[in-house]
Order: structure tokens, then C-alpha cells, then sequence
């Protein structure tokens, strides 16, 4: 396609609805455990066993193209994390699995690295992994990994916002790993990964960052939040990953009016800009600044705000929508 057409995240290579049934096929075959909408729940007892599983994706092919894999275990482990946080559940122990096509001490360590750094912020025990020498299957490595977590049954999400629930956000550290293919693809249209990003984002001193290192910026873990929800009613999570904004709908079918929404970082524009990628386009595939939201009575909103870096950034009504920036997402 020539550069001056909207780019689509399926025209990149991904198709979300078709990706949303094949999970479901998927998920179909799955034995009695009880399910959130971010993981399995099984019962043991007086509390829940709860697992998630996830990968880092198409970010990989930029921590290749720059010969940086220290942030990936980073993501790795937010991911996951973050999915059993949605639920209400601490997450406790973590394993991974690496496939390469060779091996190699230099990645390993550097992904080692990432997975030992994401698992002391998210707090959970680092239990083992596997690293499977595949050359006829894997081209340059994949990883992968599970998160375990344990609840008290009383602790875990209902999992429905309710109608006059308000709904609090978090910020995102950037555009995380999802939609990572639609946002390769715009940004090495016109530039290489290693070239100066061009938008404002701050020198650290050592220098301004590259655009594969702006898009490498490590998914933000929100496990710190979990002791401040779990004193409130809270009804329902939702962690923005695939499917951006409509993510919201996993809490039930309600409008979810985003009134107040965090802005979105510089890196954002540039993949918009660089792809002539639709404003709706956008939302349904990115965070655009705000990675978790959470839906909980309005009087135990602002308190929670308050505590935290979060805010009110919209309340739940009647209807089956979701609506930002003047867009109608369903």
C-alpha cells in the first residue's frame, strides 16, 4: 500500500475479530474451571488458584532490530501480572519459556535480565522456565510466559460494572505491548528503528531516545494497586491491552463514558501520523495513556484517585458503547 493510505492494525497483519474467535474455539475446549475475564480461576478450598498466560509479541522484532532484549522480561511479566490484578488477584509465582532458533548467552542474559527486574516489581517469585532450541519452527525467539495467584474468594472482582459506577484510570508508561505490529509498520515507513525519535520526549541525558527505544519503553506493572482496590467495592477492572479502548466492554455491556481520559504520550502521534492511521482506528488498537481502568461506586472513586496516580476519568451508563474523544466505539 502507498504511504499516503490509512493504515489498519489488519492491513499491518492482525486481525482482532478473527483472533477473537479463534481464542474462543480455543477457550471452548476448556475443562470446569471458573473464568474472569482475564483468568482462570480454580477453586481450591477457602480460595481461588488463578493462572495467565501471555507473550510479548511483535516488540520482539524491535528488541532484535536494535540488539536490545533488556526490557522484554519487563513486559513479559506485565502482561501476565497485570491480567490476575484485573481479577483481584495478588499475583505469587511466575515461569517462562524462550524459543530461539539458536542459542545465544548474550540474549538470554539480557532477557534474564528484563524477567528478574519485571518480577521484583511486580513482587512475585521467579519458579523456572524452559528454553527450547527450535530452528525449524522459531525465526530469531519468542517468549512467553504464566503467572500464578492466589485470592480469598471473597477478594476476587465480580467482574460487571454497574450503571452510575464511576470509572477511575491509570496512566500507561507508553504503547505496552499490544498493536506493536500496525505501530512497526507505521514507524519504519520513513524512518529506522535506531533513528532519533522526532517528537518530545525528553532527553535523559543520554541524548534523546531512538524511535525502537521509544517503542521498547516497558509496560508499566500494576500490581501496586491491588491493596488500594481491595479496600473498596470495587466491581470490575479492565486492563487495556488488544483491542485498546473496547477493552472496557469486557466489564459488562453498559456506555462507558470517558470524559477525562489521560493524554496520550508523543508515541502515539507518531504512529498515527507516520501510518495515517484513523482516530478510532487508534483507540480500538492502543491504550492512548491509560492502561488500566476501574469501575467502582463514585464515592469510593475519588478516594481512590487520591491515594494513587489515578483519577476519574469517566462513569458508567446505560448502553452498549464506548465513547472517547467523540468517538463511538462498540
Amino acid at each position: 500500500m502507498s504511504d499516503d493510505e490509512e493504515l489498519t492494525y489488519a492491513e499491518a497483519g492482525v486481525d482482532i475479530e478473527a483472533s477473537e474467535a479463534a481464542t474462543s474455539a480455543l477457550v471452548g475446549a476448556v475443562g470446569d474451571i471458573d473464568e474472569s475475564e482475564y483468568a482462570g480461576l480454580l477453586d481450591i478450598g477457602d480460595r481461588y488458584l488463578a493462572l495467565a498466560t501471555d507473550g510479548v509479541g511483535t516488540k520482539l522484532l524491535v528488541a532484535e532490530a536494535l540488539g536490545d532484549y533488556s526490557t522484554v522480561g519487563i513486559d513479559c511479566i506485565a502482561m501476565n501480572a497485570n491480567d490476575l490484578v484485573a481479577s483481584g488477584v495478588e499475583p505469587v509465582a511466575f515461569v517462562d519459556y524462550l524459543a530461539v532458533d539458536e542459542p545465544s548467552e548474550e540474549f538470554s542474559e539480557q532477557v534474564g535480565d528484563g524477567l528478574a527486574t519485571g518480577a521484583e516489581e511486580a513482587g512475585v517469585a521467579l519458579v523456572g522456565g524452559e528454553t527450547a532450541v527450535m530452528p525449524e519452527v522459531i525465526k530469531g525467539l519468542d517468549l512467553a510466559g504464566a503467572c500464578v495467584g492466589l485470592a480469598p474468594k471473597d477478594a476476587v472482582f465480580p467482574g460487571e460494572a454497574e450503571v452510575g459506577d464511576a470509572l477511575v484510570g491509570f496512566p500507561s508508561s507508553g504503547i505496552h505491548s499490544n498493536g506493536l505490529t500496525l505501530a512497526r509498520e507505521a514507524a519504519t515507513r520513513e524512518y529506522d528503528y535506531d533513528d532519533t525519535f522526532p517528537l518530545g520526549v525528553a532527553d535523559d541525558g543520554d541524548g534523546k531516545p531512538s524511535v525502537g527505544e521509544v517503542l521498547l519503553e516497558p509496560t508499566r506493572i500494576y500490581t501496586y494497586l491491588l491493596d488500594h482496590l481491595r479496600e473498596r467495592e470495587v466491581h470490575a477492572a479492565a486492563h487495556v491491552t488488544g483491542g485498546g479502548w473496547t477493552n472496557l466492554a469486557r466489564m459488562g455491556d453498559h456506555r462507558y463514558e470517558i470524559t477525562d481520559p489521560f493524554d496520550a504520550q508523543s508515541v502515539f502521534e507518531f504512529v498515527q501520523r507516520e501510518g495515517n492511521v484513523g482516530d478510532e482506528e487508534m483507540h480500538r488498537t492502543f491504550n492512548m495513556g491509560t492502561g488500566f481502568v476501574v469501575a467502582l461506586p463514585e464515592d469510593d472513586a475519588e478516594s481512590l484517585a487520591d491515594e494513587t496516580d489515578g483519577r476519574v476519568v469517566g462513569e458508567v451508563r446505560e448502553g452498549d458503547s464506548v465513547a472517547i474523544r467523540g468517538l463511538e466505539l462498540d
